[in-house]
């Protein structure tokens, strides 16, 4: 599944299907636990039982014990999350396990469905009041579940500060490593359906980052291994601090359905999609894009873009630059064409050529009066064309409001987090802001806002890439986790992503479509160069990756 859920988003899913009468709370709720349990025999098989009735796994997972009796403590929340909690205590229990079992809260305080779990525990074992100033022993332990808050959590979690610090010890000392490989007495660390602490729609801690600096706390959440999310994984999970403290994320399949309308409203995961592929026509069928570059020494960024768009595939590729640097550039490219751009009036005798339908502005471009009016020659031109703004087209944007309100719905903006604040500063400062409460403002919101007022498709650049158009239809291109890029943060990357949208626009694809696939692809080509990738490799490395989507 590739939507993206807020907490309110499942919540309306799991209540629509309780009121079809096809499932109780309580059948969720198990199927919750087991979920958990089946996950960290999968994670860990080290742990798989080879007795009891607990949720039996693959048989490739069973072994002989040798280990005498596994324990677990499990930490349990006021709320359903505590409520999985307990299913998985009780599972583990019947599966021959030590398990302790703590509360945060009371017995009373528990909803409905969670409250005959916390007693069908009670039934088997005990529970212990979880205090922050007497935190749990976690050492010697084979697993810590974290049930605390899940996606329910509203309010930063400081009252439980010195408990949140050891599950982090816990996955700082383990640093992802199997059972028998961790630091003697660690065990691994599971959170159900998010680390406590962590915001499940934006990602963010909840918190005041300079209470938690003055107070000597390294965070107000806890980390783990292994986080086990069910239905469709949580935009919290992708964006901001989320991978960092989630581990690895699991989505466990708990027989719901998301509706169509709830699939539109939903955020989505980018993923590849069809069209990438060249069939008939010639050059010209396959569109002509036009990079325009700065001056003499100030061309290596419009030549990556123009690398970036040729390879893509668009039929072909011109840079346009003033006169003195056409040597410079003559003599690095071949197969991309080369236009004199003085100014204004040369730029608009170029556009007369109606083949070039879409074009790249910015990188390397320089801020002056000259490439202003430049810009404005594009963006007020007749018959506005599909338009890439990167680097210093953008700080240009951000000085000029007539620019800026030249923009028109077939633009891509595409700021890294410097540029976006520049753009639109009160949008990065709410987004800046402590995330004093959940649902926090989320680089989701904040990109969405950024469309809507830009009037375009804005795609706001890092490892959690977020793609917005001015409906709010928004995608998410995660380079984390085992699409974890970091071989990206080098220069020139980003005006070969530039390039690459351009590229597609020229093709023939719809802005939010170029976006997301421009995005997808770059990730992809970082992934199949790997560790000392430069921005040049990007555009060669493409077909490669072409081939493999069976190009």
């Amino acid at each position: 599944m590739t939507e993206l859920l807020t907490a309110a988003q499942m919540r309306a899913i799991e209540q629509a299907a309780i009121a079809s009468g096809k499932v109780t709370g309580l059948d969720l709720m198990e199927r919750a636990g087991r979920g958990v349990v089946t996950a960290i025999f999968h994670a860990w098989p080290a742990l798989a039982p080879s007795w009891g009735p607990a949720p039996k796994p693959p048989e490739y997972l069973l072994q002989d014990d040798e280990r005498g009796r596994d324990r677990a403590v499990i930490l349990c929340g006021p709320g359903n999350n505590g409520g999985d909690g307990f299913v998985v205590a009780r599972l583990l229990k019947e599966a021959g396990w030590d398990v302790e079992v703590f509360l945060y809260g009371h017995r009373e305080k528990l909803p409905p469905d969670a409250l005959v779990n916390y007693d069908r525990w009670r039934e088997v074992g005990d529970v212990l009041p979880l205090e922050d100033d007497s935190p749990p022993d976690f050492r010697g332990k084979s697993i810590v579940i974290d049930a605390l808050f899940g996606t329910g959590l509203a309010r930063p979690v400081d009252d439980l500060n010195f408990v949140l610090r050891a599950v982090c010890d816990c996955v700082d000392a383990g640093g992802g490593q199997s059972v028998q490989d961790r630091q003697p007495y660690w065990p691994p660390v599971v959170a159900i359906d998010m680390p406590s602490g962590v915001c499940s729609d934006s990602g963010r801690v909840l918190g005041d980052p300079d209470a938690r600096q003055h107070s000597g706390a390294r965070a107000w959440c806890a980390a783990a291994d292994l986080t086990v999310t069910f239905h469709s994984r949580k935009i919290g999970q992708l964006v901001s601090a989320g991978p960092r403290h989630a581990g690895k994320v699991i989505v466990i399949d708990i027989d719901l359905k998301t509706s169509a309308e709830q699939r539109k409203e939903a955020v989505r995961l980018v993923q590849p999609r069809g069209g990438m592929n060249k069939r008939h026509g010639h050059k010209y069928s396959h569109g002509h894009a036009f990079i325009l570059s700065g001056g003499v020494g100030h061309g290596g960024a419009a030549r990556l873009a123009a690398r970036g768009a040729l390879r893509i595939g668009a039929g072909a590729v011109t840079l346009g630059c003033p006169p003195a640097a056409l040597i410079e550039n003559a003599a690095q490219l071949n197969a991309v064409m080369l236009r004199r751009v003085r100014d204004a009036d040369d730029l608009a005798e170029v556009l007369a050529d109606r083949r070039i339908n879409a074009l790249c502005l910015g990188p390397g471009l320089g801020v002056g009066p000259r490439e202003a009016g430049l810009v404005m020659a594009v963006l007020g031109g007749e018959g506005p064309r599909p338009t890439v703004l990167d680097a210093d087209a953008l700080t240009l944007l951000a000085e000029d409001n007539a620019l800026f309100g030249a923009l028109h719905d077939r633009c891509v903006l595409t700021p890294h987090a410097g540029e976006f604040a520049r753009l639109f500063p009160d949008i990065a400062a709410k987004l800046d802001a402590p995330a004093a409460k959940g649902p926090a403002y989320s680089k989701v919101d904040a990109t969405r806002d950024a469309a809507a007022r830009a009037g375009c498709v804005v795609l706001f650049k890092g490892p959690d890439t977020v793609i917005a158009d001015p409906s709010g239809r928004c995608g998410i291109n995660a380079s984390v986790y085992d699409r974890s890029a970091p071989w990206l943060a080098t220069a020139g990357s980003g005006d070969v992503l530039a390039g690459f949208i351009a590229g597609l626009l020229a093709r023939g694809f719809p802005p939010m479509r170029a976006a997301e696939t421009g995005a997808w692809l770059h990730t992809e080509c970082a992934l199949q160069f790997g560790p000392g990738l430069i921005a040049e490799d990007l555009p060669e490395v493409l077909p490669q990756v072409f081939r493999a989507l069976g190009l």
